[in-house]
């Protein structure tokens, strides 16, 4: 191996030397690889195609140890680094041009404790990885709706899904983390230990360390639930948005329905005349007992004339990858969010004006229903500060062809800034792409300060800087 010449913080070159790559190589347990590895282009690929970059250096970290060596190795050279869970968020952060990738997905470890009701889990495992290991007990993590999204990147932006309502968010659930901080020291994060620390990680992203392991508590749920899609003809989505909303106001907290507007795909349960046409999905997820999920859903299935009702009993694992064909890794994406706490009538107008003219086959809008469990903590208690918020709206922009990324892109934003107005100024920074870096202070509203200030604490020199960046206060 020769002198590698590697992007720095400074956004200059640093040459490092052949024999302190090798050096650095021979200690880790997993691999170290660059351009030249046969498997380098595979590694350095991340769900949104439209990201492509390439590091110098990529580090598969296979255990905490690794981590700490890698980050110490990022710290003495003063390198750029970016840090790759799941390698799902819609921003492409996980990877950088010309630094170091430090790559946590071969660490997949999922452990329950059954008696405890407690699961410790590394942070390359997938939703999949943990549903497959909880609901084997009956248990569950709250999470998100797309299996194949990272646990760590879900998790550290705050986390929200089909039982958030029930359970409250991800971050809601998180008892301890073990965290390699910019220093290069392996420290615990809890209520009782680095509580700062603790506090910022549940909701401030990337921004002050890498987790190693995350314990959470875990809540009885399955392993069946009832779930499913009810479809309508796009004609009438005015009208199943006003009841919809209607039948929000007395859902129990074990009922999270979402709207999806898009065009039809190829699903099975529908009639082969609607495919590619306009339609609006009710998606609900009823997670109380089976005996009172018909009553729980009866007012959201009796709106309106539905092409189709597939709403029944689930394995909820099975449930939480339901989405995933229309999620596959691979296609270009961009996606703008807000915070609502209320579908007004001029919202709903704005929503379906953007749906009668959506760019492509792939685009969509969704609308989560969120709330219940999630809302009753203080919005000050962790760092993810959106707690009244209703409603969050994702425009979900997905295409094939470089050439559709000016109408795709322009579309999206068009949407964002006509629903400005009806919304509350937070964000889920999740659903924030990289070119959102000036939205990040409104997005955590009033706990931004005291986020800044534990960055300055934690990571004075902003060494985890691809994120959604804090900057040190």
């Amino acid at each position: 191996m020769n002198d590698m010449s590697l992007m720095n913080l400074q956004a200059g070159k640093t040459i490092v030397s052949a024999a302190a790559v090798e050096a650095f190589a021979w200690q880790q347990r997993g691999d170290v690889l660059d351009a030249a590895d046969a498997s380098y282009d595979d590694v350095r690929a991340i769900w949104n195609g439209m990201i492509d970059r390439k590091p110098a250096l990529i580090v598969r970290c296979a255990g905490a140890a690794d981590v700490v060596r890698a980050v110490r190795f990022a710290r003495d050279n003063q390198l750029l680094v970016a840090v790759r869970g799941g390698g799902h968020n819609i921003a492409g952060n996980a990877v950088c041009d010309g630094g170091l990738m430090i790559d946590l997905s071969p660490m997949t470890s999922v452990r329950v404790d059954v008696a405890a009701k407690r699961a410790w889990v590394e942070p390359g495992a997938t939703l999949a990885d943990v549903d497959s290991e909880t609901q084997s007990f009956g248990l569950a993590v709250p999470t998100g709706i797309n299996s194949t999204t990272g646990i760590a990147g879900l998790t550290l932006g705050g986390g929200f899904g089909w039982i958030t309502r029930k359970f409250g968010l991800t971050i809601d659930s998180l008892m301890s983390a073990d965290v390699v901080t910019a220093d290069g020291n392996l420290v615990r994060a809890s209520a009782t230990e680095n509580s700062d620390l603790f506090w910022a990680l549940r909701g401030g992203g990337g921004n002050f360390g890498i987790v190693t392991a995350f314990e959470f508590k875990l809540h009885q749920l399955g392993p069946q639930v009832t779930a499913g899609l009810v479809v309508h003809p796009f004609e009438d989505a005015k009208t199943v948005l006003e009841q919809y909303r209607q039948a929000l106001e007395t859902a129990p907290d074990e009922l999270t329905c979402w709207v999806v507007m898009r065009q039809a795909p190829p699903l099975p349960f529908l009639p082969a005349e609607w495919h590619g046409k306009e339609v609006l999905v009710l998606a609900m997820c009823y997670c109380g007992d089976a005996a009172s999920a018909e009553a729980a859903t009866a007012k959201l299935r009796a709106i309106g004339k539905p092409i189709a009702d597939v709403v029944g009993p689930s394995p909820f694992a099975g449930w939480q990858q339901a989405f995933d064909p229309l999620l596959t890794p691979g296609a270009r994406n961009y996606w703008k969010s807000h915070d609502f706490i209320e579908l007004s009538d001029a919202a709903i107008a704005i929503l379906l004006d953007a749906a009668r003219k959506l760019p492509g086959p792939e685009c969509e809008i969704f609308i989560a229903h969120v709330g219940g469990a999630a809302g009753r903590i203080a919005a000050e208690a962790t760092a993810f500060p959106q707690r009244s918020s209703h409603f969050v709206m994702n425009v979900h922009a997905r295409w094939r062809e470089p050439a559709m990324d000016a109408a795709c892109i322009g579309w999206a934003r068009q949407l964002f800034e006509a629903a400005k107005p009806h919304s509350v100024g937070t964000a889920y920074i999740n659903f924030m792409p990289e070119d959102e870096g000036d939205r990040v202070a409104a997005a955590y509203g009033g706990n931004y300060p005291r986020l800044g200030e534990i960055k300055r604490r934690y990571d004075p020199d902003n060494l985890f800087r691809m994120n959604q960046n804090v900057k040190p206060g």
